[in-house]
């Protein structure tokens, strides 16, 4: 009750003229400097601008008069900080928030950890490489200029930019199929005739700084060689040798050495590993006539067999008549006429075994029945009656 009182007593002074409990009375309400009286105690802390306690009503600091006097919110004030999503919180600076980097312990910056982790990584990934067994790598400076080989294994080279490499598989065998596809390709052969010939080259790359950098295009190179060198080779043959496969081992053989020949002579760091002639047919306007011609040597060839074996069975059959007659030869040396009479009865019992007459003497002829001709007649008319019955 008795702070109750005081507060009212306080406003009441205030109301008299003295010392406002807010703050200092207004210049010319009279107050406690004019009248000389003192104003009751106050338990608050006074404001830095006035003698008596801060209104909180009152907006922090004075206006632009020095008046610290009770006043009403403004609307302005009131949507200053407003937006559409709500009311607007100080987030440690005007346009964004205050974001710091995290330090380490000491409060030293991350920066220069951070910064040598990188460089260790470029350096890493730069300066050490890798070769497989079946790879090749090519050192070059600033990307342009040719430096070193790597072989297989671990190499270590400067970093990126200053040295690059370029691995490539040397090893791998490449083909290249000539002509592509169904295209016809003729070639002149050695008796001015033509043939289809289709080809596939092996190869792979066996001096790799010599592939980069002496060949421009390097399939295509290898393309020309393999059909300069097939030309010249199918040349020497003639046209059965080429079509009848007899002369193939040969023209792959030939058409190998002189291509690698050729790609020796422009430096070209390729090894030819083999060629294969796939198809070997004539040209596709006159494929008719060569299978007429084809067919007439089968033919041909047909009837050469059936005479050839012919002839060896009559050889052997004469062959065997002339052992025979060796054997009986000897006999005849050894008893003359013993077996000069034993060959006249063979003789004559060959002969006359396939005759159905009869030689008989003129002395004391005796009836003969014809038993030979009887029989071949019965033979025939049996004959005879199967076939009308049938």
């Amino acid at each position: 009750m008795e702070r109750v009182g005081g507060i009212f007593g306080r406003i009441a002074l205030a109301m008299a003229g003295k010392r406002s409990p807010w703050g200092n009375a207004p210049k010319g309400d009279g107050g406690s400097g004019e009248d000389g009286e003192d104003s009751p105690p106050s338990s608050d802390k006074p404001d830095d601008n006035s003698g008596g306690p801060r209104n909180p009503w009152l907006p922090g600091g004075s206006d632009n008069n020095g008046d610290d006097r009770r006043r009403s919110a403004r609307i302005e004030d009131i949507f200053k900080n407003r937006g559409p999503e709500g009311p607007r919180r100080n987030t440690g600076g005007p346009r964004g928030p205050n974001f710091r980097i995290p330090t380490r312990p000491g409060g030293k910056s991350w920066f220069p950890i951070i910064g040598a982790v990188i460089v260790g990584l470029w350096l890493l990934l730069s300066s050490v490489h890798q070769i497989s067994p079946r790879e090749q790598g090519l050192v070059t400076w600033l990307g342009g200029k040719y430096n070193h080989t790597l072989n297989s294994g671990l190499n270590f080279t400067l970093p990126w930019p200053i040295q690059s490499v370029d691995k490539e598989n040397v090893q791998e065998i490449r083909s290249e199929t000539i002509p592509e596809g169904d295209t016809q390709k003729l070639i002149l052969t050695g008796d001015q005739n033509l043939v289809d010939l289709t080809y596939l080259i092996r190869w792979n790359i066996g001096d790799l700084k010599l592939y980069r950098y002496r060949l421009a295009d390097p399939n295509d190179t290898v393309r020309e060689a393999a059909e300069t060198a097939m030309r010249q080779s199918v040349a020497e043959q003639e046209l059965d040798t080429v079509l009848s496969g007899e002369g193939r081992a040969e023209i792959e053989q030939n058409v190998r050495t002189r291509m690698q020949a050729i790609l020796d002579s422009y430096q070209a760091g390729v090894t030819v590993q083999g060629v294969e002639i796939d198809k070997t047919d004539p040209p596709e306007s006159v494929v008719d006539a060569f299978k007429d011609v084809s067919a007439a040597e089968q033919d041909a060839q047909a009837e050469m067999n059936r005479a050839r074996r012919y002839a060896q069975q009559l050889l052997a059959r004469a062959e065997g008549d002339a052992a025979a007659f060796d054997k009986i030869y000897e006999e005849y040396r050894l008893a003359p006429e013993v077996t000069r009479r034993r060959l006249y009865y063979e003789t004559m019992e060959s002969v006359l075994s396939k005759t159905d007459k009869t030689v008989i003497e003129a002395d004391g002829v005796t009836p003969y029945l014809p038993l030979p001709e009887i029989k071949r007649r019965s033979q025939q008319s049996a004959t005879a009656a199967a076939q009308q019955d049938n």
